[in-house]
């Protein structure tokens, strides 16, 4: 899966301010994202407010994404939950035909263990018409994948290919790295730990800045992948303060307060998230002030 090494951007939902979805807005951020230079799209993530998207606006996404791309980049989509056989019911009725891979996160909520996560995911590989890269965010679904799970998902499942790591703990991306096959896709799934993913043999990113920051993102994550350490490091301080801005009221607030700032979109969320505050987006205004125009 050369394809999806380098950056991949986890996409938001736009809306409007009345909270319908912004179809206009998302063309113009998948050619921003695009003329940027990330190397691949990820649609209907968590990024993306799938938690509050009807299944009729899941498939409007995937519709409008696949257009405004007309296949310029890879795409990778997230179907992902809690209840296996929806899960399998998604993958088998979504037409998946543009798509490289899917992004699947693990089972949230139920907490089940290392053995529950095992066949979770082996039950949808065997099903999946497209690769499937897992995902791994404690954070978010109260569990650990742990990296024996992930080794043995890798080498005793075909139709798996990678993960989206989230943990936090580069700990851990160094024992995924070590145990897994060598064509296995380490990625990086928190911004701050993208750059040392790599460098450590990583595979690359699936970012949130990335789409707001595509060209510094990118420039960064190519750096790294071509041991230019100097260059790396030097975007990677550059950009260390908005990776912690854009997730300081929760994702993707932040994400989309930058967006509104480029007036490329709304910053408007749907609930139980709320919008960033005025403060939020007065300091998300400055820090991308260097970088590009602001408001044009």
């Amino acid at each position: 899966m050369e394809k999806l090494k380098g950056t991949g951007v986890a996409l938001i939902t736009p809306f409007k301010e009345d909270l319908s979805l912004d179809i206009d807005a998302l063309h113009r951020i998948v050619d921003y994202c695009i003329e940027g230079g990330v190397d691949y799209l990820v649609v209907l993530g968590t990024t993306g407010e799938t938690a509050t998207l009807t299944k009729a606006e899941k498939q409007t996404i995937i519709d409008t994404v696949t257009i405004a791309n007309a296949g310029r980049l890879p795409l990778v989509v997230g179907i992902g939950g809690n209840n296996t056989a929806a899960v399998i019911d998604d993958l088998q009725s979504l037409d998946l035909t543009n798509f490289d891979a899917v992004l699947s996160v693990s089972p949230y909520y139920n907490r089940p263990t290392q053995e529950g996560i095992f066949r979770h995911f082996e039950a949808i590989a065997n099903v999946s018409p497209k690769p499937i890269i897992l995902y791994n965010v404690p954070g978010r679904t109260g569990s650990n994948m742990l990296p024996d799970t992930v080794v043995r998902l890798a080498t005793e499942v075909e139709n798996i290919v990678g993960i989206k790591e989230a943990a936090g703990s580069l700990l851990q991306v160094h024992e995924l790295l070590k145990k897994c096959p060598k064509d296995f896709l380490i990625i990086s799934g928190d911004d701050a730990t993208a750059l040392p993913t790599v460098l450590a043999g990583g595979s690359g990113v699936i970012s949130v800045l990335g789409q707001g920051l595509p060209a510094e993102f990118s420039e960064m994550i190519r750096a790294g992948l071509d041991r230019d350490v100097d260059v790396a490091y030097q975007n990677h301080y550059a950009l260390l303060e908005g990776m912690d801005l854009i997730f300081r009221e929760g994702n993707p607030a932040g994400i989309k307060a930058l967006f509104e700032a480029l007036n490329l979109s709304y910053a408007s969320v749907r609930l139980p998230l709320v919008e960033a505050t005025p403060t939020l987006k007065k300091q998300i205004t400055n820090f991308i002030k260097p970088f590009v125009k602001v408001g044009v």
